[in-house]
């Protein structure tokens, strides 16, 4: 039997309501805070993501999908959403038709790795990004609604973790102390490690592995190597975090995976999902739109894995909580092609009521059963007598209570009682 690509997985039946949920949590918030939605196509050229996620990145190196096309070009599906989101806002003069956009996005994202609990090659993120502004209520504004979504959804046990990375200035007089340091325990650190000194010493910090962090653990803070502005901006948004009663902590080490993060980065973490314990984050990239060849546009945004918060939910919300049953099973006698019976079945759908009908052409008891099995909140009976009487029979499925009332009624009929 043919099974699905190792690392992507099927959202059943019984699962969907609880995507559905979540997706509607997403569009509900993100109006509320006046962002709107854009969509960007799932493959992109392989330049969009080597130029803005950095060459030294394990997403570059490692997790991309490529591929050459017919015409040779090189096609990356995308792995994350800033930088398809940030040449959309160019090729499209978004940046050019107001002082400030709140983009907000969804979807399925690519990446080569290891499939674990909470992490597939085919994943879904959630993301939203706050271009034009270059002042750090806009961090704040972006880091309240990830807390709205995540509190909008029901999770309410998370850490908000940040940092600073500084403005140029701060982070090469940085950088340059971090090299001095580092390169005196070069033998101690992993090979991953060891690589990515060579190019990008800032990412030794993102490592996860225990020989990394024994050596991280005692390196200079960047905290201790900024100048004003910087400290401005970081002080800022901690000012308005603690003003919107937004608890966090700061994580000198805290850096993110991408290149392009300057200033302001953060990340949300949950204990519900044991080791890989990362919601999501994001930060502020001022340089990006330079990257792209546009002009100089400060930004910030954040994205959600979207698996990492349905498992989360899983564990607090019952499993049905958000299964919708028919209203109403259509239990009849008469023929499936019966002028009588399709038109009750087209005005009962027409009054946007979940409808099931018997497609099998099974007895009358059948029929009951099976509308007891869907845990249908009504049968409605449809036989000879009522198709000469204009009539049809309601039974409550719950109590057994059953009326008999004119099709002509029944639209004055109360379902959700």
């Amino acid at each position: 039997m043919i099974q699905s690509v190792r690392g992507t997985k099927d959202i059943l039946p019984e699962e969907i309501y609880l995507w559905n949920f979540v997706e509607s949590v997403f569009k509900r918030l993100s109006t509320n805070f006046g962002y709107s939605e854009l969509r960007t196509p799932i493959f992109e050229k392989t330049e969009v993501f080597v130029r803005s996620i950095g060459e030294e990145t394990d997403i570059v190196n490692k997790e991309m999908y490529s591929f050459l096309d017919r015409s040779g070009e090189s096609i990356t599906l995308r792995p994350e959403g800033t930088a398809p989101l940030v040449r959309a806002a160019i090729q499209n003069s978004l940046i050019q038709q107001t002082n400030l956009l709140r983009l907000w996005y969804y979807g399925p994202f690519f990446r080569y790795e290891r499939p674990q609990k909470g992490r597939q090659r085919q994943f879904h993120q959630y993301g939203a990004e706050c271009i034009g502004s270059d002042y750090p209520e806009s961090d704040a504004e972006i880091i309240s609604l990830a807390c709205s979504i995540l509190n909008g959804t029901g999770i309410k046990k998370y850490n908000v973790l940040i940092n600073t990375l500084g403005n140029s200035s701060s982070r090469e007089r940085y950088r340059e102390k971090l090299i001095e340091y580092l390169s005196k325990h070069i033998s101690d650190l992993s090979e991953d490690s060891q690589r990515r000194f060579g190019k990008n010493p800032l990412r030794v910090l993102d490592s996860k592995e225990e020989r990394d962090t024994e050596v991280t653990n005692s390196a200079p803070s960047i905290l201790d190597f900024l100048d004003k502005e910087s400290i401005e901006h970081f002080e800022g948004v901690k000012n308005i975090l603690t003003k919107l009663n937004i608890e966090f902590s700061i994580n000198p080490k805290l850096v993110r995976g991408l290149d392009y993060y300057n200033h302001t980065v953060f990340e949300f973490q949950s204990s519900e999902l044991g080791a890989q314990d990362s919601i999501g984050g994001g930060g502020r990239y001022n340089k990006l739109f330079e990257e792209f060849g546009a002009k100089k546009t400060p930004a910030v945004g954040f994205a959600f894995g979207v698996e990492r918060l349905i498992i989360i939910l899983e564990k607090l919300i019952e499993k049905d909580y958000f299964k919708k049953n028919p209203d109403i099973y259509i239990v009849s006698g008469l023929n499936p092609d019966d002028q009588y019976y399709l038109e009750v079945l087209k005005k009962l759908r027409n009054m946007d009521l979940s409808v099931v009908t018997d497609l099998n052409r099974r007895s009358f008891k059948a029929q009951m059963k099976e509308s007891n099995r869907v845990k249908a909140k009504y049968a409605l009976l449809l036989g000879e007598d009522e198709k000469n009487s204009n009539n049809v029979t309601l039974k409550r499925l719950e109590n057994g209570y059953q009326q008999t009332l004119s099709i002509d009624l029944i639209d004055s009929f109360n379902f959700n009682e």
